[in-house]
């Protein structure tokens, strides 16, 4: 049975700065219930402060380490391996990396640079990635939902740098499955006993499916009609939204006879 959720949260919880309507109340149902979550996202232009932020003025109160992001994951990766990063990241995205050393990069980052993803800079990764530096990712996606329309994500640029460099990035947020078990791992729990709630069939529902967890797309975000048969995995769920994903797990979580942490 389901024992804890992980929620993804541009295009499930928030379009830009504003809330999808019903999402705010589902998360206080799913915090009432004693399930455990976590919010895990590949957002790549803003850090963990500004997420938790921007939760809050949308009314929710949460601590930092409910919110487990992808640039948390290579900085980790980073500072294990001893690694000086090129960044190519989004500009308020800096501070999550201010600690380390940059000098002399022997390793490429990409994340959601925006117009910094021009030639020269583009250019400037190709070269340090001939000289044997790894190529580092959040993510993979190709788009995502910006409020105004579909909007071009990190994933063809990392795309055109391996086919460039003839080599293959190391992905560290979702669809990694590393990093689903690192979110399940947070929350105590089994992957086969956490359900992975998103708008991206690929990343978030297929990715999770195939790390051993359990997946509900929704149709808010950027999905598009369609998309669940972009998701690649079989045992995938579609909610409306949210709260109906929510509504959903909570009926199951209601007819678990085991004893439930409160946690």
């Amino acid at each position: 049975m389901i024992k804890g959720v992980l929620i993804d949260l541009s295009g499930t919880v928030h379009l830009g700065a504003q809330e999808i309507p019903g999402a705010v109340a589902a998360i206080r149902r799913v915090q009432s219930s004693g399930l455990p979550l976590r919010f895990v996202t590949n957002t790549s232009r803003m850090p963990r402060r500004m997420l938790r932020e921007l939760l809050q003025r949308l009314g929710l109160q949460v601590p930092p380490e409910v919110i487990f992001t992808a640039p948390q994951a290579v900085h980790r990766h980073l500072r294990e391996r001893q690694l000086r990063p090129f960044l190519l990241i989004h500009p308020r995205l800096m501070e999550e990396f201010a600690d380390l050393p940059q000098e002399d990069p022997n390793a490429v980052v990409v994340g959601l640079v925006e117009e910094k993803f021009d030639y020269a800079h583009l250019n400037q990764a190709f070269r340090l990635l001939l000289q044997g530096a790894p190529l580092l990712t959040m993510g993979r996606t190709r788009y995502f939902e910006a409020g105004v329309g579909l909007q071009l994500d990190a994933g063809p640029f990392v795309v055109a740098l391996e086919y460039a460099a003839g080599i293959q990035a190391r992905v560290l947020g979702k669809p990694s499955a590393d990093f689903f078990h690192a979110g399940v791992a947070e929350l105590g729990c089994r992957p086969e006993e956490v359900v992975m709630i998103g708008d991206d069939a690929a990343s978030d529902v297929g990715g999770a499916l195939a790390a051993g967890l359990r997946g509900i797309l929704v149709r808010t975000g950027k999905y598009r009609r369609g998309d669940e048969d972009r998701i690649g995995q079989p045992g995938a769920k579609v909610a409306k939204d949210l709260a109906e994903a929510v509504a959903m797990i909570l009926e199951e979580y209601a007819q678990d006879p085991a004893p439930r942490s409160r946690a």
